[in-house]
């Protein structure tokens, strides 16, 4: 079942306004959020960004945090994952009108959603995935959670050519983030990440793990650093709400470190996995 407009209605019958503005530019912003044996994981840090996508776009958001989370339980709920591992799509456009590109008057939200299940990547977690170091050709607002995900598509499929499971960007030898997900390394027993400005994402794992972090006493530094610093670290690890806390064990072929999972990432998916439940 997916919710659309106020309604529910299943594939046959979901239709999107020709003239949708997401639809037509994009302009529209959205939240996936991570469902563990039919709980909503950080709901409330996932609205908190909603909300602040939407008043960086200036779209309407009428919906309180409880409205939400109440629609959001029964998208999971219809879709038979009360008791399941899934993820949550929830979607908000600016809405239809005849296309224009300033903002039309009296525009009304669409919000639309649906729910999947989804296991948790666990041979990916235990063992590793591969990156692949591309540009990053994204917009300079990566901080809103836009529909705008082409250059990001991108780079997933060029990695995913590559033979890699990610992208690692970078902007002029600066390294961001990955396409769908944000980026530590660590050096010397320290965590490196990019700051949280407009161009990476806010994300909310990447969060919990700056709070699990301190609670272990292990450094962090957010700062920016470059593909030389990249190339030199310890371990490498992806954060994001489907690959949780996932060990980077190899960069265009080449090891990070010693080409395994390490000690570092190991008690930060400890500490996650105890978040989540199952610690």
């Amino acid at each position: 079942m997916y919710f659309v407009d106020g309604r529910w209605v299943d594939a046959a019958e979901t239709l999107i306004h020709p003239e949708d503005r997401g639809y037509l530019f994009g302009d529209g912003i959205y939240e996936v959020c991570r469902v563990y044996q039919g709980k909503i994981y950080q709901w409330e840090a996932h609205y908190q960004r909603f909300v602040r996508s939407a008043a960086e776009l200036r779209i309407a958001f009428p919906w309180t945090s409880s409205e939400l989370q109440s629609t959001a339980y029964e998208l999971v709920e219809k879709n038979g994952l009360a008791a399941e591992d899934a993820i949550l799509y929830l979607q908000v456009t600016r809405g239809a009108a005849p296309r224009t590109h300033d903002f039309p008057e009296g525009m009304k939200p669409v919000l639309s959603g649906f729910a999947r299940k989804m296991a948790r990547p666990l041979a990916q977690l235990e063992n590793g995935v591969a990156a692949a170091l591309l540009p990053d050709i994204r917009w300079l607002r990566c901080d809103i959670k836009s529909l705008n995900l082409l250059g990001a598509v991108m780079a997933k499929q060029q990695a995913k050519e590559r033979g890699a499971f990610e992208a690692i960007l970078h902007r002029d030898g600066t390294v961001t983030e990955g396409s769908a997900s944000n980026l530590f390394v660590v050096k010397d027993g320290a965590l490196y990440t990019h700051p949280a400005n407009h161009l990476i994402l806010r994300g909310i794992t990447r969060q919990v793990v700056l709070e699990l972090a301190a609670q272990l006493s292990l450094p962090v530094r957010e700062e920016a650093f470059d593909t030389q610093f990249l190339a030199q670290a310890d371990e490498a690890f992806f954060t994001g709400t489907t690959v949780e806390v996932m060990p980077v064990v190899s960069i265009d072929g080449q090891p990070v470190g010693s080409g395994r999972v390490g000690a570092v990432v190991r008690k930060l998916q400890e500490a996650f996995a105890a978040t989540i439940g199952l610690g």
